[in-house]
């Protein structure tokens, strides 16, 4: 796990929009935005269209719309942040 993933999985032991991710992290927005779509496809970030709402993103999707989504760190995401 690269510095830049534990460090956005830090901030997502709550659910947040890429808004505040934006404001927490010293990361570039595109850094971001890459970093997000690897942890979900590893399975440690949910996406979620509202706050109360789960949803599955593919690629295209992601590229569309990863500024409106909200995140937050799965178990298994949690898990491997702990351990590291």
């Amino acid at each position: 796990m690269s510095d830049e993933e534990f460090d956005i999985l830090d901030e997502l032991y709550f659910v947040l929009s890429f808004e505040v991710l934006v404001k927490e992290l010293d990361l570039q927005e595109d850094v971001i935005k890459v970093l997000l779509l690897s942890l979900i496809k590893k399975g440690w970030v949910k996406c979620f269209e509202a706050v109360d709402r789960e949803i599955v993103v593919d690629d295209t999707d992601f590229e569309d719309n990863y500024f409106r989504y909200y995140y937050l760190a799965t178990k298994e995401g949690l898990l491997a942040h702990n351990s590291n």
